[in-house]
């Protein structure tokens, strides 16, 4: 019997995640597995925004360093945390079946983000759905929100929100269904890229956990990422840049719709209420029929065009770069 342990973070949703993988190593390979819990960065610097703190490889660094060390075999991630890129030396070995991707309205006082009164507070350190929520109501007031879901939560039970704008697959996934008052449709708030899909990384040495883990795969989901999470990369996705990327009809060989948008980072500096005209986002949208990685990835290039030449710009590069 193989003997695998799973890097973790010890939040309830990356624990539940890490007993999720384990229960499907188990039942699936028949392997022996265990956890390792561990504090990331991301995890104790909850005072700045991961756009000013290094970004989302603070959820992860931590692990990787685990996995070189040998003290870990696998890392299981929620797919939205993870660096377009991975550091040398690691890969995906796989992608599982995406939970609801959607965003959550979560208020214990109204029902959607519709019936908010004008100056209302919403909580949220996401600067895509700091700039979709101003593009839905710009009379609102948007303030920072980090910490784990049950702080989050927590944060909201106290008073010191309105509302707050959450993943619905981590509520779903801890039994906190009840706590969504409404949901997103695409149309209104596109997801952010992989949302709601969990990924397996490995270090790229370990040619046998990649052969094992490839049979977990969810195809349409990992073609879906994948196409997503190639327009972040084309655009030098990262926190500091207000962009969603969200697949419909994904299933592998079928036609694939890669919508995304932009919004200028200048948008998320704005004042919480302003008289003064938002920048408008730029969204576009392109289908082909997707039946591999590298058709998957040539969509999401594709889709990256079409948002520069709307006028998006490459992250870091001002206006006009």
């Amino acid at each position: 019997m193989k003997k695998v342990v799973i890097a973790t973070r010890e939040s309830r949703l990356a624990l539940w995640q890490a007993e999720h993988v384990k229960a499907l190593l188990e039942a699936r390979l028949g392997w022996q597995v265990e956890l390792l819990g561990m504090t990331t960065q991301g995890d104790q610097i909850l005072d700045r925004s991961l756009s000013k703190v290094g970004g989302k490889g603070l959820f992860v660094k931590e692990l990787e360093v685990a996995l070189s060390e040998g003290r870990a075999d696998i890392a299981v991630h929620s797919l939205k945390d993870v660096p377009m890129d991975l550091p040398e030396g690691f890969a995906l070995a796989c992608v599982l079946e995406r939970e609801d991707p959607r965003d959550a309205f979560v208020s214990n006082q109204f029902a959607s983000l519709a019936d908010l009164p004008q100056g209302a507070v919403v909580g949220t350190s996401s600067l895509r759905r700091l700039v979709l929520i101003k593009a839905l109501r710009p009379d609102l007031v948007i303030q920072p929100l980090r910490g784990n879901l049950d702080t989050r939560l927590r944060k909201l039970d106290e008073g010191q929100y309105h509302a707050i704008v959450l993943a619905a697959a981590g509520l779903k996934r801890l039994g906190l269904e009840s706590r969504i008052r409404n949901t997103f449709e695409p149309a209104q708030m596109l997801p952010a890229a992989g949302q709601g899909a969990l990924g397996i990384e490995v270090r790229a040495d370990r040619a046998d956990l990649l052969a094992a883990l490839a049979t977990l795969a969810h195809t349409p989901t990992w073609l879906a990422v994948t196409a997503e999470r190639t327009v972040s990369r084309a655009m030098g996705g990262s926190c500091s840049m207000p962009l969603a990327a969200f697949t419909q009809g994904a299933a592998a060989g079928d036609a694939m719709r890669l919508n995304a948008a932009w919004g200028d980072p200048a948008t998320a500096e704005a004042p919480s209420i302003t008289t003064a005209p938002l920048a408008p986002l730029v969204q576009v949208n392109q289908t082909a029929v997707v039946r591999n990685f590298a058709e998957a990835e040539a969509l999401g290039e594709a889709v990256a065009a079409q948002l520069r030449a709307g006028g998006a710009v490459w992250a870091g590069k001002g206006p006009g770069a």
